[in-house]
């Protein structure tokens, strides 16, 4: 299977390589593998798995944690960080974590440090960008409807992913790559253009500026669907436990891009940015 988000797309790469190498029912030799109860004598206990597979359980708490880290970040940056280094260090985070971020998602396996030092520095980020719009910009009160709106968001894309009202079929997950790509080129080409003065509207405060955002919010809300496929799928196929960092940190990337494309939107709405 694959997925949009490219850090839970190894997911499913590790997961055919675990099949395939032996580690599905039975691993090479006949010998148990991931999820399947090794044989007993008659008379001896089970001998435990020598490594625990992941679960749905593993991927929730690694979560939670990286969440809670964030927030706390945030608050901390937010209330520690005086205005006049606010671009500085909301430049200076932004960098720091798109190097962490793409070592992480370059890594064979995550690194636990390293996805806890990302949240903290996307922390910092998100609270000076949220100190920005919420005081700086003059759109008080934006922030909170932006993380509710957004948990608002993840957990109804997670009530429709149980219920099985959106699945990730093929068709859906092909088409899901091919817009979050286009999505990335159009993004990266506005951001060449904006060094050089040149304003395409796309993030501006008028009716194109509003659609672009609503385009991303659907994007970013429709990912956490493949992400929650990858995970299962990872789940069934029995990836060892240390693969619930980089399920938990793919979704801490998606939640950090949708919290920040609601608060551009509600900022929009609110009045000029």
């Amino acid at each position: 299977m694959k997925t949009s988000n490219p850090v839970l797309s190894r997911l499913g790469q590790a997961a055919e390589r675990q099949g395939t190498a032996g580690y599905g029912a039975y691993g090479p030799a006949g010998q148990p593998g991931y999820g399947q109860p090794y044989p007993t004598a008659a008379g001896y206990p089970a001998a435990p798995p020598a490594v625990q597979p992941m679960t749905i359980d593993d991927v929730v708490v690694k979560t939670v944690l990286l969440l809670g880290i964030t927030g706390i970040s945030a608050v901390a940056a937010w209330n520690l960080v005086p205005d006049s280094m606010l671009r500085l260090a909301w430049i200076g985070a932004a960098m720091v974590g798109v190097v962490l971020g793409l070592i992480i998602s370059f890594s064979r396996v995550a690194n636990p440090v390293l996805v806890v030092v990302y949240a903290v520095v996307e922390g910092v980020f998100l609270g000076m960008v949220s100190k920005y719009f919420d005081e700086i910009a003059g759109h008080s009160g934006v922030v909170l409807q932006a993380v509710v709106a957004t948990f608002g968001v993840f957990f109804l894309m997670a009530m429709l992913y149980r219920a099985r009202v959106i699945r990730a079929k093929p068709k859906f997950v092909r088409g899901m790559i091919a817009v979050m790509a286009g999505l990335f080129a159009v993004m990266l080409i506005n951001f060449v253009l904006s060094i050089f003065g040149i304003n395409t509207g796309l993030r501006g405060g008028g009716a194109l500026g509003i659609i672009f955002s609503l385009v991303c919010i659907v994007v970013a809300s429709l990912s956490f669907i493949l992400s929650f496929a990858e995970v299962e799928e990872g789940v069934r196929m029995g990836l060892p436990q240390r693969y619930s960092w980089t399920a938990a940190f793919g979704i801490l990337v998606s939640l950090i891009w949708l919290y920040l494309e609601i608060l551009r939107l509600l900022s929009i709405l609110q009045g000029d940015d």
